[in-house]
C-alpha cells in the first residue's frame, strides 16, 4: 500500500512540475550536489566557531564515513560537494590567515577524498562574514587578514580545476553592503581582496562564489543591494569570468531552513526575479544551500523549485542540498544516507526530489 501511494504521489509531482517548465533553455543544470557538513560544527551565526566543536566527516577522526557518502551520491549522478569549515578550525582558533598545519591537513583529507572521487569540491568558509562576532572589514578581521586566509587556501589548490572557492557562508546584518563587496574584492591600497588574493595565488580560472547579505538570500539578492554591490566585483584583469553569485533558498514558512514543512516553491518571489537580473546583467548563480524535511510538502515544492531552476540553466548553474556529512539522521533537514549491509539508502527528500538518478524528470546533470 505504501509503495502504491508513493508512486501515485510521484505521478502527482511530475504532473505539477511539468507545467512549470516553460523553458528558457532546455540545457541541463551544470551542478547537483550535497553539503558534507561537520568541519563547520561549533559555528554560530555570529561567526563564533570553536575548533573543538567540529565533527569531521572522516572515518578515522570521527567514525563518520564522509567519503562513503560522497561516493554514493556521486554514483547516483551528483557531481559537486560543498565542504563547510570554520575559519577558526583552519587556524586553530587564531584570528589570522595562517593555516594550522594539523587542522588544515585534516580538512584536506576531505577535500582530497572529494577530488579523488572525481567531483567538484566547494571550499566554504562557514563564518557568516564574521569572526567571533565582528564583521570582516567592519570592526572585525581586516580585509588584509581575510585576503591572507584566501591566498593561503588558494595557493594549495591552485592547480585543481575542480575546486570552487566559496568566499563566505551566509553574510547577514552587514552594516554596509558596499563595504562587504570591498572585502570580497578590494581592500586598502597595496593590499588584496579575497578575489584578488585567490587569483594572484595562481587559481586563475576556478569558480569563485560571491555571497550577498540576508544569509545569502536568493529571495532578497536584488532588493537588498547585494546584486548591485557584488555585480561590481571583478577579477584582477577586469573581467567577471567565473565569478558566480552564491545564493541560498529554503522553502519553509520563514525561509530559515529550520522547519520540516515546506510552504512554497519560491518560483515567483525568488527564482524568476533572480533569473531575470542574472540574464540582464550577464551573470550566473549557484544555489549552494536548499532542502527541507523528509515530508510530502517538501518533496512537492523542492521538486518544483529544482525543475524551474533547470528551465533557467543558462543563468542558474544548479543546486547543493543541505545537508549530509556528520549530521544525525534525526536532523530536521537531514540528507544523510543510512548504511546497511546492502549499501547506502537515501532519505525520502533526496530519493524523491533531489537525486539525479531517481528523479530524471526533475533534473538532468551535465
Amino acid at each position: 500500500m505504501a509503495i502504491k501511494l508513493l508512486h501515485s504521489f510521484v505521478a502527482a509531482v511530475l504532473s505539477t512540475t511539468t507545467v512549470l517548465v516553460n523553458a528558457q533553455t532546455s540545457a541541463p543544470l551544470q551542478f547537483a550536489g550535497v553539503n558534507i557538513a561537520g568541519f563547520d560544527f561549533g559555528c554560530s551565526t555570529d561567526g563564533t566557531c570553536s575548533a573543538s566543536g567540529a565533527i569531521p566527516p572522516i572515518q578515522q577522526l570521527s567514525g563518520i564515513d564522509g567519503v562513503g557518502q560522497m561516493q554514493h551520491f556521486f554514483d547516483d549522478g551528483y557531481n559537486v560537494f560543498r565542504l563547510p569549515v570554520g575559519w577558526q578550525y583552519l587556524t586553530n582558533d587564531q584570528m589570522t590567515g595562517v593555516l594550522d598545519e594539523t587542522q588544515f591537513a585534516n580538512y584536506n583529507t576531505l577535500v582530497s577524498d572529494c577530488l579523488n572521487i572525481g567531483a567538484y569540491c566547494v571550499i566554504d568558509i562557514h563564518n557568516y562574514a564574521r569572526y567571533n562576532g565582528q564583521v570582516i572589514g567592519q570592526g572585525g578581521p581586516s580585509n588584509e587578514v581575510f585576503a591572507e586566509l584566501w591566498s593561503n587556501i588558494a595557493s594549495y589548490w591552485k592547480n585543481e580545476t575542480k575546486v570552487i572557492f566559496g568566499v563566505m557562508n551566509e553574510p547577514h546584518n552587514i552594516p554596509d553592503i558596499s563595504a562587504w563587496a570591498e572585502s570580497v574584492q578590494v581592500c586598502a591600497p597595496c593590499s588584496q581582496s579575497a578575489v584578488t588574493a585567490i587569483r594572484e595565488a595562481g587559481a586563475s580560472t576556478q569558480m569563485i562564489l560571491l555571497p550577498g547579505t540576508d544569509y545569502a538570500s536568493a529571495k532578497t539578492f536584488v532588493s537588498s543591494g547585494s546584486a548591485d554591490a557584488l555585480g561590481e566585483v571583478k577579477n584582477p584583469d577586469g573581467t567577471f569570468t567565473n565569478l558566480i553569485m552564491d545564493v541560498h533558498r529554503y522553502l519553509d514558512s520563514d525561509g530559515s531552513g529550520t522547519n520540516a514543512e515546506c510552504v512554497t516553491n519560491g518560483i515567483d518571489d525568488t527564482w524568476t526575479p533572480l533569473a531575470t537580473w542574472l540574464r540582464a546583467n550577464g551573470r550566473k548563480a549557484l544555489n549552494t544551500e536548499t532542502g527541507g524535511g523528509n515530508v510530502e510538502s517538501c518533496i512537492n515544492y523542492v521538486s518544483q523549485a529544482i525543475t524551474y531552476q533547470a528551465s533557467q540553466s543558462d543563468v542558474i548553474l544548479g543546486y547543493i542540498g543541505w545537508a549530509a556529512g556528520s549530521f544525525a539522521t534525526s536532523y530536521v533537514l537531514s540528507q544523510v544516507p543510512s548504511y546497511s549491509g546492502n549499501g547506502w539508502n537515501d532519505t525520502l527528500l533526496v530519493s524523491m526530489a533531489m537525486s539525479p538518478k531517481t528523479n530524471k524528470f526533475v533534473v538532468t546533470v551535465a
